[in-house]
């Protein structure tokens, strides 16, 4: 019986799941709180808000373009090297931003080292384990678990890095969250796969053939377009509005809460979306997320802005922050299977990332031309209601490789 025929050995589902779910809480976790750092650090540098959202930006777009590299090694000699590596990379980009005298130092450290580091310890490398460990029927629960966990992260990180800034100022905040963030190596350990390495894989389906079938198969390309919008939506949101609530005479206070909010509220948007999955078609699940964020958005903009309409904007927008990330996972795993889910997945959240880096450069750009968000606010409005549309047509069934993948 050939490697790939036989039942490879698996790891628990709970230790999947718990060392999976605490590096999601800590990369995920620690990344929703650089909205924080922006005024603190251009008013310190002297620098304008497009250098630092510049910097963010190809954060965004270093983490979708590695991705697809850093799940390919992932599937195929296991997840536990990559996160060895990347949880290097993220304490030494955190402390390149603490100690960067440049905006040329800084995009190297907060755009170019964290984006790497991000691409192999968040959800496309984590999602592959559980892929491969978790039975079929138990997949999208768990997805959502994990995803859960990132937005706990959130609303357990934001409120600890807002301390760690007005304690310590904020070059020392990110030096003390570069040391948590090598928490990740002993975690990575969990997630060791046995039996997980090249010639393991061998004689089943070549990454270049698992490649042109995803890119000739349509539904694959909804999906893609899809997560464009929500990389557009969730970074422009994440990192401009504790500006944006303070040009309007908003306290830094009602900014931090409102992220806070945004992560305890994703916990329990991401687990129900996990859950959804395993019961109701995961496009009707991604298209109903996307129109609700959209018309989320115009309301928040309609009222008048208080302290009252930004907590409840945050509460609900927390509810379908990254709810989309178990169905779309879940949706590539169903269609495609789990040999190649943490590649496959790379590419589909490089989408997400080029979408964030127009979000989040947008973001300054168009408020340095305009002095105002406006303009960005209903870009996300419209994109919301693109992606609920190409959602739609998603076919979740297996692919059949019995016929040419161009004419599923």
């Amino acid at each position: 019986m050939s490697a790939l025929t036989a039942t490879p050995p698996r790891l628990s589902m709970t230790q999947v799941l718990l060392c999976g779910a605490a590096v999601v809480t800590l990369s995920m976790g620690i990344r929703h709180g650089f909205g924080l750092f922006l005024q603190p650090i251009t008013t310190d540098r002297g620098w304008t808000r497009e250098a630092f959202a510049f910097a963010l930006a190809v954060q965004n777009l270093a983490w979708g373009l590695a991705g697809p590299v850093a799940g390919m090694v992932a599937d195929r000699w296991g997840a536990y090297r990559v996160l060895l590596v990347c949880g290097v990379l993220y304490a030494l980009g955190l402390a390149g931003m603490a100690l960067s005298a440049s905006t040329l130092g800084f995009l190297g450290s907060a755009g170019l080292l964290i984006g790497l580091a991000q691409s192999g310890c968040t959800y496309a490398v984590i999602y592959g384990v559980i892929g491969r460990n978790v039975a079929p029927e138990k997949r999208s629960w768990a997805m959502g678990i994990a995803a859960a966990a990132g937005s706990f992260g959130q609303f357990l990180m934001v409120p600890v890095e807002n301390g760690l800034i007005s304690a310590f100022g904020w070059q020392d905040a990110l030096l003390i969250l570069g040391a948590c963030s090598l928490a990740i190596l002993p975690l990575a350990f969990g997630l060791r796969e046995p039996g997980l390495d090249g010639a393991a894989r061998r004689g089943g389906q070549s990454v270049t053939a698992a490649v042109r079938e995803a890119f000739a198969y349509p539904s694959f390309l909804l999906l893609t377009a899809g997560y464009f919008v929500c990389g557009f939506q969730v970074v422009f949101i994440g990192v401009h509005l504790p500006s944006y609530l303070k040009d309007n005479g908003l306290s830094p206070q009602v900014a931090t809460v409102a992220l806070a909010l945004i992560g305890l509220f994703n916990v329990f948007g991401t687990f129900a979306a996990g859950l959804l999955g395993q019961r109701l078609a995961k496009r009707h699940i991604l298209a109903g997320i996307y129109l609700a964020r959209a018309v989320v958005i115009v309301i928040f903009l309609w009222l008048p802005l208080s302290p009252a309409t930004v907590y409840v904007f945050a509460a609900v927008m927390g509810l379908l922050w990254l709810s989309t990330v178990p169905p779309t996972n879940a949706a590539i795993a169903q269609i495609f299977g789990v040999q190649y889910l943490s590649m496959l997945g790379g590419f589909v959240f490089l989408s997400h990332q080029v979408g964030s880096f127009l979000g989040v450069w947008l973001g300054g750009r168009l408020y340095d031309a305009t002095g105002s968000y406006d303009v960005v606010w209903w870009i996300a409005v419209a994109l919301g209601i693109f992606a609920a549309l190409v959602n739609l047509p998603v076919r979740e069934t297996p692919i059949d490789r019995s016929v040419r993948p161009a004419m599923a």
